[in-house]
């Protein structure tokens, strides 16, 4: 970690690591900060993995704008990320007068926005494209442009194709505080972090839950992040092809509803629910109510096959006001659009309680922050930069007969299989610790491989993966998982 920088940002999330690589398109020189020892361990690590179309947002607002433009032209950043997208579309599926009224005021909004290619469907339509949902459902709303992608395989990218054009990534380093300099020498903010003292002209917050933390160390304090929790579960790929597209559900009283998600691994990711709570713990009740609601949308789904629960954290940001003693407390109703704070002279861009569709867009917020910090910089454009991160190897990806060849050409330690659920090779785990961003724990195998993510869920690799690790690194690996 040097001394001096033009831009620090804080945060190794999918935020951060997508404005890290936007200004990585400039002549900076850029630093990004995480406290944890891998990037994507917070809330970009759990959430429900769905690239949104933009009929779900408001008309008018950047959050809108945003989401539409990166739907439309998310293949082509996963194609230059190397990351493994899948286009299936959505349907929104209804079940009375209140949820049909719902669909008609998305297809509204999605007109609205620009949305491609909606279509209401009649009941015989949509059991016709979905003949598990539940006979009793009216009708429902098909959008094409909705998908899902590996949120940690495109952070992970992201902060690869970062660094290959010359970000420093500072891991395992926290921000302590943050102060202004205004003297007559130097200017810019002195960052006091727990492996040293640095300075940077501007500093772009994506700090995640922390993010108002953070802001406040700059700023007097005007949002509050007030999080809420939610339950998840994954099926197994046994159940795979039990549904073709993203299904959201409508329900007829007010709540989430259900949402069921065909993952590019061939699982069925099943969730949330929504409660307070700030950790990525799971409550039974949360279980007992996706089984409610899977019962009235999708009664066939093979639910004994669930392999694995998981907790997400949500953001929501709220507005503060001053209380009669003087402390600061929530406003009523938290902020819908995204929130992006940014100080008088433009050197700081804070993204605090970014939450859905905030996957989505987090290639369009990168660039946003660091259009803003590159225009106040004065910094040009890169003739070098390069947008291309080549994709992992991916055994279990490729036909047999182009398998045999790879591993003929490759060493033998790709013949080696050590994740069967997955079908992942010791050759591939070498990989995942030897990349640019490389590995150092179970966790962050997992992240990069899929290794511990099937049907056994690390019963049978674990302790290989932990073997190997430690033939790699020594006593730099570290063994606990979330």
């Amino acid at each position: 970690m040097r001394e001096k920088y033009d831009v620090v940002v804080i945060g190794g999330g999918l935020l951060g690591c997508f404005a890290a690589r936007s200004l990585a398109r400039y002549v900076l020189n850029v630093a990004l900060l995480e406290k944890r020892e891998d990037i994507c361990t917070g809330i970009s690590r759990a959430n429900t993995a769905i690239i949104y179309s933009g009929c779900d947002t408001k008309p008018g607002t950047m959050k809108s704008s945003m989401c539409v433009s990166a739907a439309q032209s998310y293949p082509q950043l996963c194609d230059e990320l190397g990351v493994r997208y899948s286009r299936c579309g959505s349907i929104m599926v209804c079940f009375g007068e209140r949820g049909e009224k719902g669909l008609l005021k998305k297809i509204d909004w999605g007109e609205r926005n620009g949305v491609r290619g909606m279509k209401l469907l009649t009941r015989d339509e949509l059991l016709d494209m979905e003949p598990n949902i539940d006979i009793s459902a009216r009708s429902g709303l098909f959008v094409p442009d909705t998908g899902t992608v590996m949120p940690w395989e495109l952070c992970i990218a992201a902060a690869e194709n970062a660094a290959s054009n010359g970000v420093e990534l500072c891991l395992g380093t926290e921000v302590l505080s943050i102060q202004k300099i205004t003297d007559a020498y130097n200017t810019g903010y002195e960052i006091i972090t727990d492996k040293g003292t640095l300075h940077a002209h501007a500093i772009i917050n994506c700090a995640g839950m922390n993010a108002d933390a953070i802001s406040e160390m700059i700023s007097e304090p005007n949002v509050r992040i007030v999080p809420t929790a939610g339950d998840y579960f994954v099926l197994d790929t046994k159940a795979a092809g039990h549904i073709k597209h993203i299904i959201f559900h409508e329900p007829e009283e007010k709540g989430k509803g259900l949402t069921l998600v065909p993952t590019v691994d061939g699982n069925i990711l099943v969730g949330p629910t929504e409660r307070p709570g700030d950790d990525y713990s799971t409550e039974l009740s949360g279980f007992n109510e996706l089984r409610e609601l899977i019962a009235q949308v999708i009664p066939s789904l093979p639910i004994e096959h669930i392999i694995r629960s998981f907790g997400a954290v949500r953001p929501n940001p709220y507005l503060l006001k001053k209380a009669d003693d003087g402390s600061y407390v929530t406003d009523d109703i938290s902020v819908n659009d995204f929130c992006i704070l940014e100080s008088d002279d433009g050197t700081v861009v804070s993204f605090v309680g970014v939450k859905t569709p905030g996957l989505t867009c987090a290639d369009e917020l990168g660039r946003y922050a660091a259009d803003k910090i590159a225009a106040v910089l004065r910094s040009a454009m890169k003739t070098s930069f390069n947008p291309k991160r080549e994709a992992p190897h991916r055994l279990a990806d490729m036909a047999f007969s182009e398998r045999s060849d790879f591993t003929r050409r490759e060493d033998d330690s790709y013949s080696k299989i050590i994740c069967r659920c997955r079908g992942i090779s010791e050759g591939e785990i070498l990989d995942a610790i030897h990349m640019c961003l490389g590995a150092v724990s179970i966790d962050g195998i997992k992240r990069r491989t899929g290794a511990g993510s099937g049907r056994c869920q690390g019963g049978f690799c674990g302790q290989s993966v932990r073997e190997i690790l430690a033939q790699e690194l020594g006593d730099s690996a570290t063994y606990h998982a979330r």
